[in-house]
């Protein structure tokens, strides 16, 4: 029997800065009734991601915030329970694009494009990371504005994260020297002994920038920006001529996105030196590169399946915890791809 009530967490109130729980509600409402082409779905898993604290915000962003009252957005793997739609059936398993942070979601089958199987190789939560969006913010932002090529150097920011590691992998396998930069001497040891990283450095060390230099030599050819803040400033000096920079995040800002930095102002030094080095600095956001994506779920397949390419989750129980898990993530307190576990 189909489910009559669903179980979610909303968002209550706009953050002013950082995440706090008030910013959040978890409540029970009912179920609306399934229509023509929908399926209902018991999500599994959900992934929490940084771009999520910009959804919180009602200012000028990629896309529109998450309305007052209505529940938090996120992608799942979910299990379809009832279907009303031909190429859905009861027990499948699922992507869902925007399950949402809730125990059940109703969706139009048109938005469900990808079925996965339970007992698969990598196993369905990868979807959620880095057989999923992350990964494939990495292998397209690397590939189509980093442009990397054998014997450079690059160096990748969080690089635990499900981006910054698949990063720093895929540019191994492409020949490049990678530095490799995370917060905190397990990150670091995970970095240099597991994913097996030219340099492992820690951003926390005093002399951070000085460590940096010293680990680029013949300086840095591609720059893969996940954090800005100090990071970036250390890394901006030692950038060579036609360097390359893809701009995935700056989660080091996301609290503070309205507020100016303190100090003197320092774009026109920025843009005289995007100048005088000829550099290309370019945001991007993953839909953008949609072209990219069937070759991405081939390649990295393969690449899973031959261990190429590593990954680590970092799993939380419950759909209760997900707000602290998200408050946790924006300070950098996660180890891997964080997900909610909702069995």
């Amino acid at each position: 029997m189909p489910p009559t009530f669903n179980q979610r967490i909303v968002l209550a109130s706009r953050p002013q800065g950082a995440p706090v729980a008030q910013n959040f509600r978890l409540e029970q409402v009912p179920l609306p009734p399934i229509g023509h082409g929908q399926v209902v779905l018991r999500n599994r898993w959900l992934s929490l991601d940084p771009y999520m604290r910009g959804r919180m915000d009602d200012g000028p962003s990629y896309s529109p915030p998450v309305p007052l009252n209505e529940v938090m957005e996120g992608r799942t793997v979910a299990q379809v329970l009832e279907s009303h739609h031909p190429g859905f059936a009861p027990g499948e398993l699922v992507f869902v694009p925007n399950g949402g942070w809730q125990m059940h979601a109703l969706v139009d089958a048109s938005t469900l494009t990808r079925k996965l199987d339970p007992a698969g190789t990598p196993p369905p939560s990868t979807a959620l990371g880095v057989h999923g969006m992350p990964g494939f913010t990495a292998y397209a932002g690397l590939r189509e504005i980093g442009k990397p090529q054998p014997g450079e150097t690059l160096v990748v920011a969080a690089a635990t994260g499900p981006v910054g590691a698949t990063v720093a992998q895929i540019a191994r396998l492409h020949g490049l020297r990678v530095v490799a930069i995370a917060g905190g001497p397990d990150k670091v040891r995970y970095l240099r002994d597991e994913l097996r990283v030219d340099v492992a450095l820690d951003h926390r060390a005093d002399d951070f920038a000085e460590q940096l230099r010293a680990a680029t030599p013949n300086g840095i050819d591609v720059y893969f920006e996940n954090v800005g803040g100090k990071v970036f400033d250390a890394v901006l000096p030692l950038l060579n001529d036609f360097a390359r920079i893809p701009v995935c995040g700056t989660i080091a800002t996301y609290n503070s996105r309205d507020q100016l930095p303190p100090g003197p102002d320092r774009l026109p030094a920025l843009m005289n030196q995007l100048l005088r080095q000829r550099l290309s600095m370019r945001g991007f956001i993953q839909r953008d590169l949609q072209r990219l994506f069937p070759e991405f779920l081939r390649q990295m397949g393969q690449w899973l399946g031959d261990g190429s390419i590593r990954y680590r989750e970092d799993v939380v129980e419950g759909l209760e915890n997900a707000p602290q898990a998200l408050i946790g993530l924006l300070q950098g307190r996660n180890f891997g791809k964080l997900l909610v576990k909702l069995d």
